[in-house]
Order: C-alpha cells, then sequence, then structure tokens
C-alpha cells in the first residue's frame, strides 16, 4: 500500500522548506551584491503575490478574505518578510551566506521556549536534548574567532539572531491565526503585504530602484528562483506545514537549510567551511532527529496550535 495523498503532500511540503529554502541564502546573497536589500526582498515579494493570484484567477481560486484575516496577513507578512526577511538579506552584505543560515538553525530553539513561554507548553525530554544539541552547535559556530573579526559581522550577527526570533513568533502566531483557509491564498497576501511595507522601507531609506533589464544575468536569475521556488512554491509549503503540524517540527526547516547553504556557498561563491563549522552543521542535524524522534513521516499527525 501507498502512503496515504496527505502523508505524501507533506513530505513533499517538507522537502521544499529544507532544501528550496537552503538555496534562497545563496541567491540572496548572489542578488544583494548588486541590488539594494530592501528593494530586493520587496521586487521578491510583491512578484510573487502577484504571480499567486494570478494563478488563483486562473485556477478559480477564491481570494476572497475578510477584515480579520487581512489584519493578520499583514501582521504575518510583516514578522516573516519585511522584518523577518528584509533584514536578514540587508545582513548578506556582511555575513557569508553558510553562516547566517547556520545562524538560524537556533530557530527551533526558540520557538519551543516561545512555547513554554507564552502557552505554557511541556518541552518533552528528546527536544530538550535537541535544545542542548543545537546550543551546543550555534557555540561552536560563533566561537570563531577567525569568522567574528571580520567588519560588520557582530551587528549582522545580532540582527539575524533578532530576525530569527521574529520569525519564531510569527510562526506561533500562524499555527492560531484566522487566514484565509486556502494556503496558496494566504502565502499571496502575506507576500503583497510583506512587499508593499519592505517598498515603504526601501523608499524611506533611499534606495535606489532600476530596471530588471539592467541587471547581471546572475542577478536576474537569482531573482527568477527566489519568487518562484524561495518565495511561491516554499512559502505555500511553509504555510500549509504550519496549520498540519506544530511549530517547531516546521521550525526544523532551519536545521537542514544551513547544510545545503553551506554546500552551495562554498561550491559557487568560494566561501571557507571550517572544521568547526562542519561540526556544528553535523552537531545541529543530530538536533533534529531528537526533536522530531516522537514522530515520523509515517504518523505525521500533529495538529497546529489553537486547534
Amino acid at each position: 500500500m501507498g502512503l496515504p495523498r496527505k502523508t505524501v503532500v507533506i513530505i513533499l511540503a517538507f522537502f521544499a522548506i529544507y532544501v528550496i529554502w537552503g538555496s534562497t541564502y545563496l541567491l540572496n546573497k548572489i542578488a544583494v551584491s548588486e541590488l539594494p536589500a530592501f528593494k530586493l526582498a520587496a521586487i521578491r515579494f510583491i512578484v510573487a503575490g502577484l504571480l499567486i493570484f494570478g494563478i488563483a484567477k486562473i485556477l478559480k481560486i477564491s481570494i476572497a478574505i475578510t477584515t480579520e484575516q487581512l489584519k493578520n496577513t499583514i501582521i504575518s507578512g510583516f514578522l516573516f518578510l519585511t522584518f523577518g526577511n528584509g533584514v536578514v538579506v540587508w545582513s548578506l552584505n556582511y555575513v557569508d551566506s553558510g553562516f547566517a543560515a547556520l545562524e538560524i538553525s537556533a530557530q527551533p530553539l526558540v520557538v519551543l521556549i516561545l512555547m513554554r513561554i507564552l502557552q505554557r507548553k511541556k518541552i518533552s525530554a528528546m527536544s530538550l536534548i535537541g535544545v542542548v544539541l543545537g546550543f551546543t552547535g550555534i557555540f561552536l559556530l560563533v566561537s570563531q574567532k577567525q569568522l567574528i573579526r571580520q567588519e560588520g559581522q557582530i551587528t549582522g550577527m545580532i540582527l539575524i539572531f533578532v530576525c530569527m526570533t521574529s520569525w519564531a513568533y510569527a510562526s506561533i502566531f500562524v499555527g492560531k491565526a484566522n487566514l484565509p483557509k486556502n494556503a496558496f491564498v494566504n502565502t499571496g497576501y502575506q507576500m503583497l503585504m510583506g512587499g508593499f511595507m519592505l517598498a515603504i522601507v526601501s523608499f524611506c531609506l533611499g534606495e535606489t530602484w532600476s530596471s530588471p533589464l539592467t541587471w547581471s544575468t546572475k542577478v536576474q536569475w537569482s531573482m527568477l528562483g527566489l519568487t518562484l521556488f524561495g518565495s511561491i512554491v516554499a512559502f505555500t509549503a511553509f504555510n500549509y506545514l504550519l496549520k498540519e503540524v506544530s511549530p517547531e517540527k516546521v521550525a526544523t526547516s532551519t536545521y537542514v537549510n544551513p547544510i545545503i547553504a553551506l554546500i552551495l556557498g562554498w561550491w559557487v561563491l568560494n566561501e571557507q567551511i571550517t572544521l568547526q563549522s562542519i561540526i556544528a552543521a553535523v552537531i545541529l542535524l543530530t538536533g533534529v532527529y531528537f526533536i522530531n524522534s516522537k514522530r515520523t513521516f509515517k504518523t505525521f499527525k500533529l495538529r497546529g496550535i489553537g486547534r
């Protein structure tokens, strides 16, 4: 017998947020080398949102939304995209893509802690082991002197940590918020709301806007990948998972993303991979096992918070 359809969809959704999002660090690093960070993110999300609504119209999917749902998409769009993504992209001016991904891998730990503080949710013994392994890996990462001595590295690390906390809180918020039931439509609204707010930030900062035709080929391809796969495919999968499994499980993508980011950053951009970074990555991946140890793909019946 084959796997149930819903289980297959969940597996594919996890593949999207694990692998596709792992590659977006490289794509953002390439794009931000030529484009202002907030402009880059604004264009990516606005175009993705418009494409989603265009596809929804073709497929005759209703994009109707209530006032409360619109308010919640504005909140989640800001936490996830305007702040949570926009500032991370800006930080890539100073931080290697693999390094940034490794730091953000601490997000599941923050999700667990926030759930404990905000909802008094008990943390299982296996999850506690995952937390310990996660913090151990992060310590090994940030204690590398050859990395933190680089100009702007400390500022970038601090900003990425704050953004990661914003994303973690948003994951909990989305799990219980009244949002459009269709994950595709929900993604479209969050993309548009977050993109418009990013555009406002970009104009307020005086960033220069230019035609995509003037961008280099590598930046054009990077933006295409970020928009179609990083935004539409992976973010839709992310929103779907937040309604089907618990936030701390979804947040484990930030453990796998760094491995993809490290490999691609080394392969394409010649970013340095130290032995200590490799050890940290192995420990972080081990943390995924312990956080997920109570459920396997064949028993994915976890519910989102508030259900």
